[in-house]
């Protein structure tokens, strides 16, 4: 098949990782791909992406970065033509405002369109006129695609008269199998947060619930990996709770699997989640985790809390006495873990999801 893949940009984020992690997987099975990032601004690739993807900017066709009602206008018009140009069996589109692109630059050419939603629309609103937009548009696609349950079971309350919704979730990638919890001694055991350093991901309750905790647990630290605009908020926090020896802002990381898999507990309390690839991928190495049950994911992840320990959102009571009941008991947190890998290796694993994606 010929799929043209539109995504908004291949910056950072789990959005952009999984679209090259199908991108590729698609061409191995010997598809044809065009992987098209629709930003105005153009860039480069975050994530290495293979050769065998036709990767193509909108930003260069258009051969302009400018960001006014001319350039949006000539990006459409450009994209368009180049669908007609293609003729793909297929479109995928990832993230409302690509979705909105997509489906007007394709009317009446009788492409099938997926349209995929990361977010759980019911937490993460766009604007008055993206939900607008939505409504009025989303209709139009063929598949509106989802990834959790949580979602498509509510998702035609907000977009009516949707022709089809189906949930697939985020793949592991293949390259993670060969990461694993590393075993054995060590002087000093770690306490990971990975993640955005954005209110949503609530790390300043993770610091807070710590506090309470480290005194009985002297061998342990809290490691948390990311960046964003909290940064100097939770360091201030880390300071005013007198943490600096014990509480680490580790900034953003290249390795996150290798991280996690030096780690030895996984820690998460999130507002609310589109898909929290972070959790996904500590529970593949095979960490323990403990997570708010915040919508949506970690309750379809950790499999109603039998293969993590989910805490009601916000106890952070609850999260101090789960957290200090597999600090404590080494056993609980090896075990934990190996159930974790093995189901997510089970149902979560890239051939897995790609024959979902097939059907």
């Amino acid at each position: 098949m010929k799929i043209l893949f539109l995504t908004s940009s291949l910056d950072t984020g789990g959005a952009e990782r999984i679209a090259v992690i199908l991108s590729q997987a698609w061409v191995a099975k010997g598809h044809h791909v065009t992987l098209m990032p629709t930003f105005s601004g153009g860039g480069c690739p975050a994530y290495d992406v293979a050769d065998s993807v036709e990767l193509v900017y909108l930003a260069d066709l258009v051969k302009s970065t400018k960001r006014s009602l001319l350039t949006y206008i000539t990006r459409f018009i450009v994209l368009r033509q180049f669908i007609k140009d293609k003729r793909p069996d297929v479109i995928i589109s990832f993230l409302p405002n690509v979705n909105f692109a997509a489906i007007l630059a394709s009317a009446f050419l009788s492409i099938p369109v997926i349209c995929c939603e990361r977010r759980d629309p019911f937490t993460f609103k766009c604007s008055r006129f993206g939900e607008f937009l939505c409504r009025k548009l989303y209709p139009f696609a063929d598949v509106l695609l989802v990834q959790t349950e949580s979602v498509a079971q509510k998702i035609d309350y907000l977009y009516p008269s949707l022709k089809l919704i189906h949930t697939i979730p985020n793949p592991i990638s293949e390259n993670i199998m060969s990461y694993e919890k590393q075993s054995g001694q060590k002087k000093r055991q770690t306490l990971l947060c990975l993640g955005r350093l954005v209110s949503t991901k609530q790390v300043n309750k993770v610091i807070s619930v710590f506090s309470c905790i480290y005194k009985n647990n002297p061998n342990w630290d809290l490691m948390i990996y990311g960046d964003g605009p909290e940064y100097a908020q939770l360091h201030a926090l880390i300071t005013q709770l007198g943490l600096e020896e014990r509480v680490f802002l580790m900034g953003k990381t290249a390795e996150p699997w290798s991280v996690m898999s030096s780690a030895d507990l996984f820690v998460m309390a999130s507002l609310s989640e589109g898909f929290p690839n972070s959790l996904l991928e500590a529970m593949a190495i095979g960490l323990p985790c403990v997570v708010f049950d915040c919508p949506s994911g970690p309750k379809e992840l950790t499999k109603n809390g039998v293969y993590g320990r989910l805490v009601a959102l916000d106890d952070v009571d609850d999260m101090a006495q789960q957290l200090q009941i597999l600090m404590k008991d080494e056993s609980q947190r090896i075990n934990l873990g190996r159930q974790a890998r093995r189901f997510i290796h089970e149902n979560f694993h890239l051939n897995k999801i790609l024959d979902d994606w097939d059907s």
